[in-house]
C-alpha cells in the first residue's frame, strides 16, 4: 500500500504560507491584468472613461505596471521562497508569526492602499516607482521583514553550502534594499537631471536586482529539481552571478542615451549592457546544458514554464543590449518596440518563471488543489498571447521609428500605429487574460492533492534530505 500523502509532505516548509502568496499573486495579477487591458482599449478608444478620473489612462498604467511587479511577482517570489528556502538551508523559516506580518504588510499596507492612492491621483511620476513615498516606506519595511525572514537560514552553515539558488536569493533581497529607496526616495529630493539619473538606475535595478535574481533562483532551482540532475556547472552558474550583480547596477543610464547625462555616464552604461549580453549567454548556456534530456518543452509543468521563462530570458536580454547601442536606441526609443521588450522581460521571462515555480512549490502542497489541464492551457495561452503582443509591437515600434526619422507629422505613426494597437487590445491581451484565468483555475480547482500524486508518478517526492543535496553539483561532474 502506498504511504499516505501527508507522511509524503516535504517537512520545515511552511504550506500555509506558501499557498497564501501563492493565491494573492494570482489575485493581484488578474487586477493588474485587467488595468493592462483597460489601457490597451483606451489607446483605441479614448473617450472609454472618459469623465472617471481613477479610470483615467495614466492612472490605470501606475497601477498595472506596479501590480505586476509588486503584485504578481513579489507574492509569487514570497510564495517560492517559502518553497525553497528550507530545502536549501535545511533550516525553517525565522518565524512563521513574521510571515504573517510579512503578508498582511505586501498586500494591505502596500499593494491595497497604492492601488487606492495612484487610481486617486496621488503617485510619484517616477518610472517603476509610481507608488507614493508613504507607501514605499511599507515597501522597505515589508523588505527588511522578508530580510529577516530567508536569509537568517543560509547562515548557519558555511558558505561552501549554498547552492546557486541561494547565492540569487541574498543577492536579490539584499540589493533590493539598496536599490529601492535610492530609486523611489531618492529623486524626489534630486532636481533635474540628478533625479533623472538616480530614476533611470532604479528602472534597470527594478528588473536587474530584484526580479530577475529572484527568477533565476527559481530557475536554478526548478531544474534539478525537477530533473533530478545536477546543475551543469556550478562554476558557470557563479560566475553568471557575479557578473549580474557587478554589471546590472551600471547599465541604468542606457535609458538616457543622447540626455544632458554626462557622455561617460551613458558610455559606461552602453558597455555595461553588452558585457550584460555576454553574462546572459553564460547563464542561458548553462540552463539549457543542465535541461538536456528534458526536451524543448519539457512535460513536467513546473519545469515547463521555467524552461520557456529561460527562452525568454535569452531573447529579451541580448535585444536590451543591442537596443542600449546608440544608433538602435535612436531609431526606437520611445517607440511601442520598447514596450515590447518590457512586457518580454515582464510577462516573458520573469512572469513564466514565476508561474513554473509557483506551480512547482503547489504540487508539493498535500492539500493543494491542482488542475493539470487547466496549467497545460494555461502555459499555450500565455506563449500566444506573449508571442503575439511582442511582435505585434516590435514591428509596430519599427514602423513608428521610421516615420518619425523620415519627419513625418506624429499624427501619422498614430494612424499607422491603429493596426497594430487592435491587435495588441483584440487578440494578444485576451490570449494572456485567458491564460493568467486559466493558471488561477489550475490552481484553485480539482482535487486536493492531485499535483503531489502526479509529481509521485513523475519524477517522485523526495524528502528534503534527498533534495538538497541533489541540487549540488555532484564531484566530478561538470565543473
Amino acid at each position: 500500500m502506498s504511504e499516505p500523502v501527508e507522511a509524503r509532505a516535504v517537512p520545515r516548509v511552511d504550506a500555509a504560507l506558501v499557498h497564501a502568496h501563492g493565491i494573492a499573486a494570482l489575485v493581484t495579477l488578474l487586477v493588474s491584468i485587467t488595468c493592462g487591458i483597460i489601457v490597451a482599449f483606451q489607446l483605441l478608444y479614448p473617450d472609454l472613461g472618459a469623465g472617471t478620473p481613477w479610470l483615467g489612462w495614466g492612472r490605470l498604467r501606475y497601477a498595472h505596471t506596479q501590480g505586476i511587479m509588486l503584485g504578481w511577482l513579489g507574492n509569487a517570489f514570497f510564495a517560492f521562497l517559502y518553497h525553497a528556502v528550507p530545502i536549501l538551508s535545511g533550516r525553517p523559516i525565522t518565524s512563521r508569526r513574521l510571515g504573517h506580518w510579512l503578508f498582511a504588510v505586501w498586500n494591505f499596507a502596500v499593494m491595497l492602499p497604492g492601488w487606492v492612492l495612484v487610481l486617486s491621483g496621488v503617485s510619484q511620476p517616477l518610472e517603476w516607482a509610481e507608488f507614493p513615498l508613504v507607501v514605499d516606506a511599507f515597501v522597505v519595511v515589508a523588505l527588511l521583514m522578508a530580510a529577516a525572514q530567508f536569509l537568517p537560514p543560509f547562515f548557519t552553515r558555511g558558505l561552501e553550502y549554498l547552492y546557486v539558488s541561494s547565492w540569487y536569493v541574498i543577492g536579490g533581497l539584499v540589493f533590493t534594499l539598496l536599490a529601492y529607496p535610492m530609486g523611489n526616495i531618492v529623486p524626489e529630493f534630486a532636481a533635474g537631471a540628478s533625479g533623472a539619473a538616480f530614476s533611470g538606475l532604479w528602472i534597470h535595478d527594478a528588473v536587474g536586482l530584484f526580479v530577475t535574481p529572484l527568477a533565476l533562483a527559481i530557475i536554478y532551482f526548478v531544474i534539478p529539481a525537477a530533473t533530478r540532475r545536477p546543475i551543469y556547472s556550478h562554476f558557470l552558474s557563479m560566475l553568471g552571478f557575479w557578473l549580474l550583480f557587478f554589471l546590472y547596477p551600471l547599465n541604468g543610464t542606457h535609458h538616457y542615451v543622447f540626455s544632458v547625462i554626462p557622455m561617460s555616464a551613458q558610455l559606461t552604461a552602453i558597455t555595461a549592457s553588452a558585457l550584460l549580453g555576454v553574462d546572459v549567454i553564460i547563464v542561458v548556456a548553462n540552463l539549457l546544458l543542465s535541461l538536456r534530456g528534458a526536451g524543448i518543452i519539457p512535460r513536467d509543468p513546473g519545469l515547463r514554464f521555467v524552461a520557456t521563462g529561460t527562452y525568454f530570458y535569452l531573447v529579451v536580454s541580448l535585444q536590451g543590449s543591442m537596443q542600449a547601442q546608440m544608433s538602435i536606441n535612436q531609431a526606437v526609443h520611445f517607440t511601442d518596440w520598447v514596450v515590447g521588450h518590457s512586457h518580454l522581460a515582464m510577462l516573458g521571462f520573469a512572469s513564466f518563471a514565476a508561474a513554473g515555480g509557483l506551480v512547482h512549490a503547489w504540487q508539493r502542497i498535500p492539500w493543494a488543489r491542482y488542475n493539470p489541464r487547466a496549467i497545460n492551457h494555461a502555459y499555450w495561452l500565455l506563449v500566444a498571447g506573449l508571442l503575439l503582443m511582442f511582435v505585434d509591437l516590435t514591428i509596430a515600434g519599427l514602423v513608428q521609428g521610421r516615420l518619425w526619422a523620415a519627419g513625418e507629422p506624429w499624427i501619422e505613426s498614430v494612424r499607422a500605429s491603429r493596426l497594430f494597437w487592435v491587435i495588441r487590445a483584440h487578440g494578444s491581451s485576451w490570449l494572456l487574460a485567458g491564460g493568467f484565468v486559466s493558471l488561477l483555475v489550475g490552481l484553485t480547482t480539482g482535487a486536493r492533492g492531485g499535483g503531489l500524486q502526479a509529481v509521485e508518478e513523475s519524477v517522485g517526492v523526495e524528502p528534503i534530505e534527498q533534495i538538497a543535496p541533489a541540487l549540488v553539483p555532484v564531484a566530478g561532474g561538470a565543473a
